[in-house]
């Protein structure tokens, strides 16, 4: 049986400081990467071939890989994906768009406005998720549409995955990743902190948020918390049922 890793890697939620710790570990071509089309069925079908084409890889990272894992003959894939505060995500996708350059919406967006116009104008386009329940939008695909709510269908893909960190407790989170991926053939892997692309801030998750409501004012700090309720529901269950908290 071979195992290998699938890193779902989310936006500002520590995955690239998490690459780094793979590269460190899975050297050359034992770390790929690649995304996706955006039509569930292609998205699924490539994933799953990627996999079977590239059977000198140890670990796949993708941004865009969606749920649920492929299941290959003769493959024990083992998924890696991180959650994180939803407003303290927000906050730092922000932060991030407006430091990088480039001319993709978010970074132009970003670069033109404060951060109470980035969420207004983000939460004013319907299809736009970066600011609206993002980590519901990814946990939900692991089951189709008639397995329940969204909310339903996440918390039931947090109850089944292997593997879903924390980036507000990231060491802890790298350790019990260690530790599972040590009890398998992926033995000896040492997974050590590795800052990339960090934006995180040494404060505790109440002064961050006061700090943002002070920013943002009341009208859209309120906004913001009602539109992620299902979002901050999900982040509470993870840190309750997986004993995180």
């Amino acid at each position: 049986m071979r195992t290998v890793i699938l890193h779902y890697h989310l936006f500002k939620n520590a995955g690239t400081s998490l690459d780094e710790s793979f590269k460190d570990n899975f050297k050359g071509d034992e770390w790929v990467t690649k995304e996706f089309p955006l039509n569930q069925a292609l998205n699924r079908q490539q994933l799953k071939q990627w996999i079977i084409d590239n059977p000198q890889a140890k670990c796949f990272s993708s941004h865009t890989a969606i749920f649920p894992v492929p299941k290959i003959e003769g493959v024990n894939i083992i998924p890696v994906i991180f959650m994180r505060h939803p407003i303290d995500r927000i906050i730092s996708a922000y932060s991030f768009e407006k430091k990088q350059g480039g001319n993709g919406f978010g970074s132009v967006l970003a670069r033109n406005t404060d951060l109470a116009g980035y969420i207004e104008i983000r939460l004013s386009l319907s299809h736009d998720r970066q600011c609206r329940n993002f980590h519901i939008e990814r946990f939900m695909t692991m089951f189709t549409p008639d397995a329940g709510s969204e909310l339903e269908r996440s918390k039931r893909a947090i109850d089944e995955l292997a593997f879903v960190g924390d980036v507000g407790d990231y060491a802890a989170s790298l350790k019990r990743l260690e530790d599972l991926l040590n009890a398998t053939d992926l033995k000896g892997t040492s997974l050590e902190v590795v800052e990339k692309n960090v934006s995180r801030v040494s404060k505790s998750i109440e002064d961050k948020m006061s700090d943002f409501k002070r920013n943002v004012g009341d009208s859209i700090f309120e906004k913001v918390i009602a539109i992620n309720e299902d979002d901050l529901t999900l982040y509470s269950y993870l840190k309750t049922e997986r004993n995180y908290a």
